[in-house]
């Protein structure tokens, strides 16, 4: 009942520009809270990673909250792109990647706040608004087929792709600034 009614309020093309809008409010939450919970939280999170990979996450502590809504930008700018091309290009590929990393992303916040045992920047926005929009946008471009299964395979496939590639971006050029 409650997606027949959402059905019929939303026009696919609302659905698909609702992505980069959640994006930038689960990344407020972010962005107001990330500084001031690393510096409070550094050594807990350390003690908490395995010590082979806690070497790629110092200059995560370093990051200002100014040098987090940078990084917070391009991502903003991409997936705002990947929705100009599926609006007006039909081309779904992109914006499937990043909806699959923004879906994906939900239960990396769930599992750092269980592991950790606290609130950490993030989870309640992912909880409250990138987990329905996924799902509901999965639905819809399911429904409307605009996409199909396989699509959303594919689409895994890239977003396995992107995340290692830009992860190593990120924490290299994070490094990078951090020691100048």
């Amino acid at each position: 009942m409650i997606l027949e009614w959402l059905d019929s309020q939303l026009h696919m093309i609302s659905v698909l520009w609702l992505f980069p809008i959640l994006f930038m409010f689960h990344d407020f939450e972010e962005i107001l809270t990330v500084e001031k919970w690393t510096k409070q939280n550094k050594e807990q999170v350390l003690a908490a990673l395995p010590e082979s990979i806690r070497k790629y996450f110092y200059s995560s502590f370093q990051m200002t909250t100014v040098q987090f809504a940078q990084d917070v930008f391009w991502i903003f700018l991409a997936i705002t792109t990947a929705t100009i091309l599926a609006v007006f290009f039909s081309f779904y590929y992109l914006f499937l990647v990043f909806l699959a990393i923004f879906f994906a992303h939900v239960f990396t916040h769930i599992g750092q706040a269980l592991y950790l045992k606290k609130y950490t920047p993030g989870v309640i926005t992912s909880i409250i608004l990138v987990l329905p929009y996924s799902l509901y946008a999965y639905y819809r471009l399911l429904k409307e087929q605009v996409i199909s299964g396989g699509d959303i395979l594919w689409s895994i496939l890239g977003m396995c792709i992107a995340v290692p590639v830009l992860f190593l971006f990120l924490v290299s050029e994070r490094n990078r600034v951090t020691k100048h």
